[in-house]
């Protein structure tokens, strides 16, 4: 199927087996660091939901209002980063596939490239939307940082 068979007496077969499913667990690896920061945020962005509604509970109807922008707007980055987690861990599972698949193609010597390529495929695939939804969270998140920092802004005097 890969080039190569499987036989009881030939540990090289075996050894190059496991060589190949080595850069999938890489990936598969990374994705989980992936997953990982995805939560770490999410994590954040729930501590800045509970902060901004504690906030909201004692604000004045004008600052209610700001304050009513800003937890929509980190509703949206939430549903970014949910995206983004949904995305991973599908990539990972598909990773997760490709490699099985490879051990069973090759204990079976079955035609299983096909499914090899696009598990494999479709993982990476999952992987690059994972981490352009991770970016446009991020890049929601310095707006929401700069769109802060302007409201602050505007509340302190003008020195002379």
């Amino acid at each position: 199927m890969f080039g190569f068979s499987l036989n009881a007496t030939e540990p090289d077969s075996v050894a190059h087996i496991i060589q190949v499913a080595l850069a999938p667990a890489f990936l598969l690896s990374a994705l989980a660091t992936l997953l990982n920061v995805f939560s770490t945020r999410l994590g954040r962005i729930s501590d800045k939901v509970d902060a901004l509604s504690a906030e909201a509970a004692r604000a004045t109807p004008a600052e209610a209002a700001r304050l009513s922008r800003r937890l929509t707007y980190l509703r949206r980055r939430s549903f970014i980063l949910d995206v983004a987690v949904v995305l991973a861990s599908l990539g990972a599972c598909l990773i997760g596939l490709a490699v099985l698949t490879l051990f069973v193609g090759a204990l079976r010597d079955a035609a299983t490239a096909s499914v090899l390529f696009a598990c494999f495929g479709a993982a990476l695939v999952c992987t690059v939307a994972a981490i352009g939804s991770f970016m446009t969270e991020i890049l929601m998140a310095g707006r929401g940082v700069r769109d802060e920092v302007a409201h602050q802004q505007d509340k302190v005097p003008a020195q002379p």
